[in-house]
Order: C-alpha cells, then sequence, then structure tokens
C-alpha cells in the first residue's frame, strides 16, 4: 500500500510539471506571435478608442533662446551734465512716470557759480556793444583808428561768445536764463524724465554724490516689447521675416506664446558665432511680460502635413515603434495585428507615420495600445 501512494504521488507531480511547461509554452507562443486579442470587457472596462490615420501639421524649428527686450528709444539712463549731491529723490523702483515729471533734485555750488557767470557777462555784454556800435560809427567817419575798432570788436564778439554758452549751460542743467537774469539764483537743479515708463533702476541715496558719468535712473518703456534670439550661425540661413515663433518663459510660465521674425541681423558675433534675430510679440498688450525675463523659442522655418497617430496610440519598444491595427472583430473580442511602424517627425501629441500605406484605411487602437504593448513585452521578457 505505502508504495502504492508514492506511485500516485508520483504521477500527479509528473502531471503538474508537463502542464506547466506546456502552459509557459503556450504563452511563449501567444507573445511571439504578432496577433494580439483584447476582450470586449477589456476594450469598455479600460475606456479604449479605436480611431485612423489623420492629417497633422509638423514644422521644420530651429531652437533657440533669449530675452525680452525693449527697443532703445524705449530706454532712457538718467544722468547729469554737472556733478552734485543728491537732495531728493522722490520715486522707487517700480514707479510708472511721466515724460518730463521730477526724478532728482541734485545741489552744488558749482550750479551757484555758473550762473553769477552768466550775470555778470550779460551786464558785461551791453556795455561791450555800445562800445562795439560806437568805435565801428567813428571808425567809419576816420575819427578812431581800425585799432581801436578791432579790440572794440573782439572784446564783444568774445563776451557773447561766453554769453551763448552759459546761456545754452544753463539750458541743458534745467535752469531758466532769463530768470537768472532777473536775479533769481538757484542753488539746486533737477532732473526730469526723457520719456514715460517704468523706473527700473535707482542707483542714488540722498546726499549720494553723482557725476556726469554715473547712471542715476534708468526708465523702461514697456507699451512696446520684443523678442532678443540668439540664432547659431549654421541655422541663421533659414531665418526668414514673417516666420512665426513659438516662445515660453520656462521660469515663470508653461504657456506657448506667440511672435514673428521682424529683424536678422547682419553680423555673427565672433565670441560665440550667433546671430541676433529680432521678433515681434503678438498681443503683447495682453502679456504681462517683464523686459530682461529668459526665453526658450522655437523658430518656425518649414511646415508639412503627413499622416500621424497621436503618442497613446505607438510604443517604443527597444529601437522600434509599433501599433495595433484592428483585424477584426468578433462579438466577445477585439483582434488586433501588431504592426511595425517607421516614425518621422514628432509633435507634443503626435507621430508622423512614414509607412503609412498599409493601415491608411484601417481602424487603429488609439487609445490603450501603449499599455497593452508594453504589457506584453515586460511579459515576454519577464519569461
Amino acid at each position: 500500500m505505502k508504495h502504492l501512494y508514492i506511485l500516485l504521488i508520483s504521477l500527479v507531480l509528473a502531471a503538474c510539471g508537463n502542464s506547466e511547461k506546456n502552459k509557459e509554452t503556450t504563452i511563449q507562443e501567444q507573445l511571439n506571435t504578432n496577433e494580439i486579442v483584447v476582450s470586449k470587457q477589456q476594450f469598455e472596462g479600460e475606456k479604449m478608442q479605436l480611431g485612423s490615420l489623420t492629417n497633422q501639421v509638423f514644422n521644420e524649428t530651429i531652437k533657440t533662446n533669449g530675452m525680452i527686450d525693449a527697443p532703445p528709444e524705449n530706454k532712457a539712463s538718467v544722468s547729469t551734465f554737472l556733478g552734485g549731491y543728491v537732495k531728493r529723490t522722490p520715486l522707487l523702483i517700480g514707479d510708472r512716470v511721466k515724460k518730463g515729471q521730477l526724478l532728482v533734485t541734485l545741489e552744488n555750488t558749482e550750479f551757484v557759480e555758473i550762473q553769477q557767470q552768466y550775470l555778470e557777462v550779460t551786464e558785461q555784454l551791453n556795455y561791450l556793444k555800445s562800445e562795439f556800435e560806437r568805435q565801428q560809427t567813428l571808425y567809419n567817419e576816420n575819427i578812431s583808428s581800425q585799432k581801436n575798432f578791432l579790440k572794440a570788436e573782439s572784446t564783444y564778439k568774445s563776451s557773447l561768445a561766453r554769453y551763448n554758452g552759459l546761456r545754452k549751460k544753463l539750458i541743458m542743467i534745467n535752469i531758466n536764463p532769463t530768470s537768472v537774469e532777473q536775479g533769481n539764483i538757484s542753488t539746486t537743479i533737477n532732473l526730469y524724465a526723457p520719456i514715460q515708463g517704468f523706473i527700473t533702476k535707482i542707483n542714488v541715496s540722498t546726499g549720494t554724490y553723482v557725476s556726469p558719468t554715473d547712471e542715476i535712473i534708468e526708465i523702461i518703456n514697456t507699451e512696446h516689447i520684443h523678442l532678443e534670439l540668439m540664432v547659431f550661425e549654421k541655422d541663421v540661413l533659414k531665418v526668414k521675416k514673417e516666420q512665426s515663433i513659438n516662445f515660453k518663459i520656462p521660469e515663470a510660465s508653461k504657456d506657448i506664446f506667440k511672435a514673428k521674425v521682424h529683424l536678422v541681423g547682419t553680423s555673427i558675433d565672433e565670441e560665440n558665432r550667433t546671430v541676433k534675430v529680432h521678433g515681434h510679440i503678438l498681443d503683447e498688450e495682453q502679456m504681462n511680460f517683464i523686459v530682461g525675463m529668459f526665453v526658450e523659442a522655437e523658430i518656425i522655418s518649414d511646415s508639412k502635413q503627413s499622416l500621424a497617430l497621436p503618442k497613446d496610440a505607438i510604443a517604443k519598444i527597444d529601437n522600434d515603434y509599433f501599433a495595433l491595427v484592428l483585424n477584426n472583430k468578433e462579438e466577445g473580442a477585439y483582434n488586433f495585428d501588431k504592426v511595425k511602424l517607421d516614425v518621422g517627425k514628432q509633435t507634443e501629441n503626435f507621430i508622423e507615420v512614414l509607412n503609412s500605406g498599409s493601415i491608411k484605411d484601417r481602424e487603429i487602437l488609439i487609445k490603450g495600445a501603449y499599455m497593452i504593448l508594453i504589457d506584453g513585452i515586460d511579459g515576454e521578457r519577464s519569461h
């Protein structure tokens, strides 16, 4: 009896071993085939979807980067013609200013000296003019010598030149010469905004001494801003005026914004072998860009339409691409063929299919195919 039990147990174990071996062989055969069956329950439960090849636009693009900038005429660096100490500066960075608005008041004894010199020359000029006219009359009547006439003429014209020079200097530092002639001498001068815009830099505070070489305040008018892009030398011949630009501000937003090429530079930066490309932003009044923002951009140099599939319909396995094409649909299941694809360009959502002829008019699993194909290959590798 004991031997009989041992025999029965051996037969059961052998049967189980053969069963497992047969099952493994069946799975291996199924994985090696190009046919995949999906049950109707699985198809509906995982919300799979059938579709077909569609025409999509694929762009030839030139990748570049740059910054948001403003034209030179929309930037102003405020400085002074004569040095002085800051007596008053009522503005802060970010303040909006109008053209002609007071920015800074400077104080210096040199301002007083210039006004004093102007006033002295003005008073002398009246006398020298009269003397010149008198000597001219005497000379014409042969009463006075030519020497006296020429001396009076030289003195008058020299003083006149000094008068005009000091007058221009007063106007340049925003002091009214007429007011000075009336005896009103000021110890301060005012600096005014040359353009309207926003204060972006203030490099002084009350009591700071500024010289003519110092930048006191920077103003930028953001009513018109643009893209300043750097395109490498190898790509610059592909860039043309009016080409479309897609760009984003990676540090601030994931949104894609639109622009157009307006100007292409005509010289190459020798250090990094790039050319500047100036782009006009579309709907810039709707945006809230700040000058100096870093941008990543793609210039669209060419476009074409091609047949394509959604990325969810294609799985990359090793170095090959596959999709599931419907072979037939039975009552309880969907039978698919695993088809190898030759792919081309890619967008954010679609992949170009180059060998589309054999599947052009067939239904393709466009949602859920990726997981089936990847799960299948993972299962195959595990065996």
